[in-house]
């Protein structure tokens, strides 16, 4: 597992990606000819086209997982904190969470507002994170006001090809990314690699990336929603079943050109490969198509349980078929 378990188990919530920018940084020394962190935190590698015919294509996985931002600390050395991104409030208690120093805490909620004595969803402002302190002064030491927790899970793998941890959404695209980096021997094309920041707040990183790179064509790589759990929502998707084109969700609809060509490539290789419609929920994607007079743009989703839990679930075969892909969308184009 290697680069997947340190990316995925790396802190990292949104606005504070520098660990993660760090790690990835170290796998793209020398793989790229120039490697630089932009002003709003995004890191793109920049592999120069082989030929003037070349096209700008830009890949994009976020940095960013989601957490909490401590708002208060109150006289007893409880934190009230507020959610950093897409948070479900009802998988938050008693989750365990940790603070870019290490300082690890527990997330409790008031006792008479337990979703299990209670018929309504818990609530941030009826939970705490406990630091195991005595009083405000202790915690001070230790953690203050605007200090972002991620949360603590390691990975694991739950059979032989399986894996489950916090953050998958979006380690395993990032991953993804460095994985085209190694493979690529040469391409016709301007390729950027753009590790972007913020993605959990509204694709800012991506949006800033697109603008000064200005591409031509351009890919997300990002995990989507399954409908293969018991009674799960009805979608197309399920883990293990291949890479996830996407059609369109609640922010995105993908060019038509791009989606039949990533097809096209898939049936040409024999990649597992099934189509995307996600009601809910967006990617980068959706915000690079909109820089300047507009990038034509897709998406290549990995099916993935659980997403924005601290137990994300994807299947290695899946993340191995979207390299292949991204790869050969490398060399080959999308015209």
């Amino acid at each position: 597992m290697g680069l997947i378990e340190v990316l995925c188990n790396a802190y990292g919530p949104t606005g504070r990606e520098h660990r993660v920018r760090g790690i990835i940084e170290k796998e793209l020394k020398g793989l790229c000819s120039d490697v630089y962190t932009d002003r709003l935190g995004n890191l793109i590698a920049h592999r120069p086209a082989k030929s003037k015919r070349g096209q700008k294509i830009m890949l994009c996985a976020h940095m960013d997982e989601i957490g909490l931002i401590v708002t208060y600390i109150d006289k007893n050395g409880f934190l009230r904190f507020t959610n950093v991104g897409g948070v479900f409030a009802e998988r938050v208690p008693y989750q365990r969470v940790v603070f870019e120093n290490g300082t690890t805490g527990i997330v409790g909620i008031e006792p008479s507002k337990d979703e299990s004595k209670s018929s309504g969803r818990p609530k941030f402002e009826s939970m705490f994170i406990d630091v195991g302190a005595r009083d405000r002064e202790s915690v001070q030491r230790k953690v203050r006001v605007g200090d972002i927790a991620s949360f603590s899970q390691q990975l694991v793998f739950i059979n032989k090809k399986c894996i489950a941890g916090k953050a998958i959404d979006d380690r395993i695209g990032c991953y993804c990314l460095i994985e085209v980096a190694k493979r690529l021997k040469k391409s016709i094309h301007d390729i950027y690699f753009v590790f972007s920041v913020q993605e959990e707040v509204g694709g800012r990183g991506a949006r800033t990336g697109a603008y000064a790179i200005e591409p031509a064509y351009a890919l997300a790589v990002d995990v989507t929603d399954t409908g293969d759990t018991p009674e799960a929502y009805k979608m197309q998707v399920s883990v293990g079943k291949g890479v996830a084109i996407k059609v369109k969700d609640s922010g995105f609809i993908t060019n038509p050109i791009i989606m039949d060509k990533l097809a096209e490539y898939a049936r040409t290789l024999s990649i597992p490969h099934q189509f995307e419609i996600l009601e809910h929920g967006s990617t980068d994607a959706a915000f690079i198509q909109l820089v300047k007079g507009g990038v034509m743009s897709g998406v290549l989703s990995i099916p993935t349980r659980y997403i924005h839990s601290t137990s994300e679930v994807c299947d290695l075969d899946d993340v191995n078929g979207t390299v292949e892909l991204l790869a050969h969308v490398c060399e080959k184009g999308l015209d």
